[in-house]
C-alpha cells in the first residue's frame, strides 16, 4: 500500500507570519528570517512526520521579488523542524501542480484552491488549530 503524501504550508500554518509583519510594521526583504511558529506547528508536523504511512512535505510560496526569503524559509525549517523536515522543502507559485493527498493551508491562493486531493484550510472554523487537523486526520 502507497504512502499518503501530505503537504503542510508555511506561512499561516507553520509560521505565525502575521505576526512578525505586524512587529515589523509590513513586508520586507528579511520577513522570513525570525517568525515564530504557529502554536502547536512544530509537534503536530512533528507527530505526522512520525507515521510511517504518511509522506509529509512543506509545501510554500516565497516572493518572487524577495529572493532572501527562499533562504531564510530553508534556514526556519532547519531551526524549528530539525532532521524530520530534512530536504522536504517545496517552494512553488504553483501549489495545484503538485500530486498529493492532503494539502494543509490556510488560503486558496498559489493554486492551493485548484490541489487535486484534499485541501484542509487551516485557519477556518472546521479547522481553527493543529489540534482540529490532527483530529481529522485521525492521528
Amino acid at each position: 500500500m502507497k504512502n499518503r503524501v501530505v503537504y503542510v504550508d508555511m506561512d499561516g500554518v507553520l509560521v505565525d507570519l502575521q505576526t512578525e509583519i505586524e512587529k515589523c510594521g509590513g513586508w520586507h526583504q528579511d520577513i522570513f528570517k525570525n517568525p515564530e511558529p504557529i502554536e502547536g506547528a512544530i509537534e503536530a508536523f512533528k507527530e505526522l512526520c512520525l507515521k510511517d504511512e504518511l509522506d509529509v512535505y512543506i509545501l510554500s510560496t516565497a516572493p518572487w521579488n524577495m529572493p532572501r526569503s527562499w533562504s531564510h524559509k530553508r534556514l526556519w525549517v532547519s531551526k524549528h523542524l530539525g532532521s524530520c523536515a530534512h530536504k522536504r522543502l517545496i517552494l512553488s507559485n504553483h501549489k495545484n501542480l503538485l500530486r498529493g493527498d492532503i494539502l494543509i493551508d490556510d488560503r486558496t491562493a498559489n493554486g492551493a484552491g485548484e490541489f487535486d486531493g484534499e485541501l484542509i484550510q487551516f485557519g477556518t472554523d472546521k479547522f481553527p488549530s493543529w489540534k482540529a487537523v490532527l483530529k481529522h486526520l485521525q492521528i
